[in-house]
């Protein structure tokens, strides 16, 4: 069972990369996906906010403050819906910053997957604080 569930993690931290790919930022692109009894319920990327223009980088190169966060988008995303992240996965290609993680705790999220560590690792530390249960999982 073990490794079945292995292979389930790779498949939804391949797709969250794929999903990155839809975000219009230049800096970096991350993609999240919210999977409960291995259904996507969620899913979301960095980027501005609805009716925004698709830009996340200022002129210098610095990314907009109203930009949000792929984590973000999906907790949002599935919070409009019919489906509850009470207890759900969260699969990300990078690892939480500290406003994200707060969302996520309160988003009744149980687990966290990620593949890059972000050089801030504080969202981390709030969410193994919280008992979110945190696993990074390098891909290839």
């Amino acid at each position: 069972m073990e490794n079945k569930e292995a292979k389930f993690d790779q498949s939804y931290l391949k797709m969250a990369h794929v999903w990155a790919g839809n975000s219009y930022c230049k800096r970096r692109q991350v993609g999240a996906l919210i999977v409960k009894n291995r259904m996507i319920i969620s899913d979301g990327y960095n980027g501005t906010p609805s009716g925004f223009e698709n830009v996340c980088e200022d002129e210098t190169g610095t990314t907009k403050q109203y930009v949000l966060h792929a984590e973000a988008n999906a907790i949002t995303k599935v919070a409009k819906s019919n489906n509850s992240s009470e207890g759900a996965t969260l699969y990300v290609t990078d690892s939480p910053c500290i406003e994200c993680s707060k969302l996520i705790i309160q988003a009744g999220i149980s687990r966290v997957v990620y593949d890059r560590e972000y050089r801030i690792t504080d969202g981390l530390a709030l969410l193994q604080r919280a008992g979110v249960q945190v696993d990074h999982l390098k891909m290839k």
